[in-house]
């Protein structure tokens, strides 16, 4: 037995809504949290997570005297914006590996809701565990799926450790040290060592350094400022269910000489077979948005306008 393992602990203790990393099922979610931060200033801002996640790290990158306000869902975090529990909520939207987040599309479109800015964080994953831990001690290894599955080569080349998937990559490490589970590790941001007093065991394990994530602003439609900078517009369409339709709602806004850099399908729920259209297009002036928004609307069936803002640059 291990110095440091209790008589009665075993090493093989899951830890309370963990799942082996091959099931497909969500583990439970807590409840939301306190708001973190001075509350005495700066916008409230929703996110899904726990403090010190990426998209806590992404919200302070895109508002830096935010007050945070943790949820356990992203629907949570939607309802409290459009009831006026918050300011705004910061939400992914699109890993460069994992691909798009396809809830936060429906969250878009079925809140009264626009984006106002976006901003790209560099993903860098990181083995952690708490103070006095080391790697020869570690079985387990705990984090959301995508983060998982984003440091597969570390996790092959570490047989003995065993991938449970959590509900939040800054959650793992809460737990972990409320825990003191010296045979179990995170898979998380260095923000969320420093945030709950873990240490780094091992930095950098993702097995691509192209790791990116782009992140929106998303705030109540009647509160948005428009940027007059803006030179990207997100917009949803659906069209009629006729040969050629999609084809000619795009073509209008290639006539426009707009450059269309992201299309996105999604599944009209109760409508089997047909789809709602996620589109990115990069535009010269905040007024063209307008005009690709009117040249939709004599090919579509509905379209909504789910935000113009800068397009982020890549760090």
């Amino acid at each position: 037995m291990p110095d440091d393992q209790k008589p009665n602990e075993s090493p093989t203790t899951l830890w309370y809504g963990a799942r082996k990393h091959y099931l497909q099922s969500e583990p439970t979610i807590p409840s939301p949290q306190s708001p973190v931060g001075d509350q005495n200033k700066g916008m409230k801002i929703a996110i899904q997570g726990e403090p010190g996640s990426f998209s806590h790290e992404a919200t302070i990158k895109l508002v830096d005297d935010a007050v945070i306000a943790p949820f356990a869902l992203s629907a949570d975090a939607f309802s409290a914006l459009s009831n006026g529990l918050v300011d705004a909520a910061v939400v992914p939207i699109e890993n460069s590996l994992a691909g798009s987040v396809s809830e936060h599309f429906d969250l878009l479109l079925n809140h009264d809701v626009r984006v106002e800015r976006e901003a790209l964080l560099r993903i860098r994953h990181n083995l952690i565990a708490i103070s006095g831990s080391s790697i020869a001690h570690i079985d387990r290894v705990f984090s959301h799926p995508v983060a998982l599955a984003q440091c597969r080569s570390f996790l092959a080349s570490h047989p003995r450790m065993e991938a449970f998937a959590f509900y939040d990559t800054a959650g793992s490490v809460k737990q972990l040290v409320e825990l003191r589970d010296r045979h179990a590790a995170a898979i998380a941001s260095e923000a969320a060592a420093r945030h709950y007093g873990a240490q780094i065991l091992v930095a950098g394990i993702e097995d691509n350094p192209e790791n990116f994530t782009r992140f929106f602003l998303v705030r109540r439609t009647r509160d948005i400022k428009v940027d007059p900078k803006s030179n990207k517009i997100s917009i949803a369409f659906s069209v009629e269910n006729r040969p050629g339709s999609l084809v000619s709602a795009l073509s209008e806004l290639s006539t426009m000489g707009t450059n269309l850099t992201k299309i996105e399908s999604r599944p009209v729920h109760g409508k089997p077979w047909e789809y709602i259209f996620y589109v990115d297009c990069q535009i010269h002036t905040a007024e063209e948005g307008t005009r690709a928004m009117n040249a939709l609307q004599a090919h579509c069936s509905m379209v909504k306008e789910l935000g113009r803002y800068a397009e982020a640059r890549q760090p």
